[in-house]
């Protein structure tokens, strides 16, 4: 996917852009790629958090998520959320076109995955846009520069969904638990990496004394 090094050691890292944890997470997994050794590869998987529907939350559901920006907020200090998305958005539990529209855009422009995955999450956690209509991902992709027709065919297309199939399988078959997740492969074993949502370090150091 991207950060390939030729190593037998891989982070994986399992996350969903519309997962709020993976959003709170964020300034701590940056350091933490800052950080790590040349010789690990990062590979982004996408978890697939919720699938597609077109049923609008239902309102005790609306004020749960609410309560977990909350909470997320409470754990991780600066954690920033518009709450205005309440409000403004008919909210659906479906994040499987956020995550399709992270391979779209990979598809057409490697280099441009992580800059969606933050598009993604600033339109929903700072701008109250839905990540979850094609119309705010097709909006996102032509401010990135990429093709808008050829995102929007991509973004619905079978082989997008066969692959978001696929890295979901992947996500199962490493033993992810939850969004983020973060796997360590090297040649002996593979393992969960513990997360500090307010720290790097501890992860390095982690990582570093199993390579």
């Amino acid at each position: 996917m991207n950060d390939t090094t030729g190593t037998d050691t891989t982070l994986y890292y399992v996350h969903d852009p519309m997962c709020s944890w993976c959003w709170g997470f964020r300034p701590v997994w940056q350091e933490i790629r800052q950080n790590l050794a040349v010789n690990i590869r990062v590979q982004y998987v996408l978890g697939g958090l919720a699938p597609d529907t077109n049923e609008i939350m239902a309102k005790a559901m609306q004020q749960d998520i609410a309560g977990y920006w909350r909470k997320i907020q409470q754990h991780i200090p600066n954690t920033e959320f518009n709450f205005d998305f309440w409000q403004e958005c008919e909210p659906r539990r479906s994040t499987y076109p956020a995550c399709r529209a992270v391979i779209a855009a990979r598809r057409q422009q490697p280099e441009l995955e992580l800059a969606m995955i933050e598009s993604i999450q600033k339109a929903y956690y700072i701008h109250a846009k839905n990540p979850s209509n094609d119309d705010t991902l097709i909006s996102l992709a032509e401010n990135l520069g990429l093709d808008k027709a050829l995102f929007a065919k991509d973004l619905n297309a079978q082989c997008t969904h066969d692959l978001l199939h696929e890295e979901i399988q992947l996500a199962q078959s490493i033993g992810a638990q939850g969004f983020p997740s973060m796997v360590l492969e090297t040649h002996r074993h593979t393992q969960l990496v513990p997360l500090n949502y307010n720290e790097a370090q501890p992860t390095l150091d982690f990582i570093l004394q199993n390579i």
